[in-house]
């Protein structure tokens, strides 16, 4: 179930309801007989009063619940569950596939601005080799109310997660407080969507999709992850992991590691969720538990720490290793003029060409060598 919490979501297995009762009409009733002296008018005034009051405790008390905004940005809906659950649970129903996948990105004001990382992204999917339909599986999860208004604006399946107290509007950098408040909100957010029993595809809002990846997936594996760099073995636990891009089934195994991913926080503070990850794949808990972790090849899921180097083959690729907005928007242009240009090609030039990405460019791994010079800590720079 789903606890709201001042960082967000919380995976729990009890979550108990609070019911609150309006005041009864017939309140006066009993009034009446402990001021008997007070006149009708007295009494009725009395009422009113409390009914006034009563539902002045009754919408503060609510407006601590508030986390998501429908179709209405000035209008909030509870978490608590309606007849058909709560927000988040339609938009989930209404996006799923029949398996219960559904295919998410978060999102905020810098990424969403017209121009900017959202508008590459969802057009990736329209100019991908049969990837347009996966647009009707995509739920964008936005994190402040410009995001969410313009996800309105340009999709179908939107909704906003608002965390009290904190503002995801502005840009987010590598490592910044601000950053890791993110990134860990994120994963805790993922762990109530698999206890809501969806599996779900995770991408960054800065891959850029070009393939259907589904086929490309393993059938045994729980967990399966993307890297910076890939060894050449799934099974590698070596593997550098990058959490940009994950397909996760939901099932116990998966909900307690999430539970386990998130709660290593605390174990190691100042570090982003990659950080801990990559150090948490090798806790025996792991094995405890049953989760089967699968790492994804680079030649079909890619990014500009290692390209995917055939065209051919790729399904997404990523714009990490990079700091800055304005780096990354620069290479994901380029990455979509590539892929045109690939497509424009007959098949026989496709299969003999040696057509290669022309990026990176501005993005590169010296650009966030000031901030961490480890491997382990390259993720995907710029989050917002």
């Amino acid at each position: 179930m789903i606890q709201s919490s001042p960082l967000g979501f919380r995976c729990q297995h009890q979550h108990q309801h609070h019911q609150r009762r309006r005041p009864s009409l017939a309140a006066h009733d009993t009034l009446g007989p402990m001021v008997p002296e007070f006149s009708r008018a007295s009494r009725t005034a009395i009422v009113v009063i409390a009914i006034a009051l009563s539902f002045c405790v009754f919408y503060k008390a609510s407006d601590s619940m508030r986390f998501s905004f429908p179709s209405s940005p000035s209008i909030f809906t509870s978490l608590a569950p309606d007849s058909e659950g709560t927000g988040l649970e339609r938009v989930l129903k209404n996006a799923a596939m029949e398996n219960r996948t559904v295919i998410l990105t978060t999102l905020n004001e810098a990424w969403a601005a017209p121009g900017a990382v959202f508008d590459l992204f969802l057009e990736s999917f329209r100019i991908g080799d049969r990837t347009h339909q996966l647009l009707n599986h995509l739920v964008i999860i936005a994190l402040d109310h410009n995001a969410f208004t313009r996800c309105l604006v340009l999709h179908t399946h939107c909704y906003a997660l608002v965390t009290e107290g904190v503002d995801f509007h502005q840009e987010a950098y590598f490592m910044t407080p601000d950053y890791l408040k993110m990134m860990w909100r994120r994963i805790d957010f993922l762990c109530s969507v698999l206890e809501m029993g969806y599996s779900f595809l995770f991408t960054d809002a800065d891959i850029l999709w070009f393939r259907d990846p589904f086929p490309r997936f393993y059938a045994d594996a729980d967990f399966q992850i993307a890297c910076d760099h890939f060894s050449g073995d799934s099974d590698d636990i070596q593997n550098k992991a990058n959490g940009g891009f994950m397909f996760v089934k939901s099932n116990n195994q998966s909900i307690e590691f999430y539970k386990f991913w998130y709660s290593s926080r605390e174990a190691y503070p100042e570090n982003h969720d990659q950080d801990v990850l990559n150090k948490i794949k090798f806790d025996p808990f792991i094995t405890d538990i049953g989760l089967r972790i699968k790492f994804l090849d680079s030649a079909y899921f890619g990014g500009l720490c290692e390209p995917s180097k055939d065209l051919n083959l790729v399904c997404t690729m990523h714009a990490n290793c990079c700091f800055g907005l304005d780096s990354k928007l620069i290479d994901l242009r380029v990455m979509l003029q590539d892929w045109r240009k690939f497509m424009s090609l007959s098949p026989s030039l496709k299969r003999s060409l040696n057509f290669s990405w022309n990026v990176p460019q501005n993005c590169s791994l010296s650009s966030l060598h000031h901030y961490n010079s480890s491997w382990e800590s390259v993720q995907h720079g710029l989050v917002g």
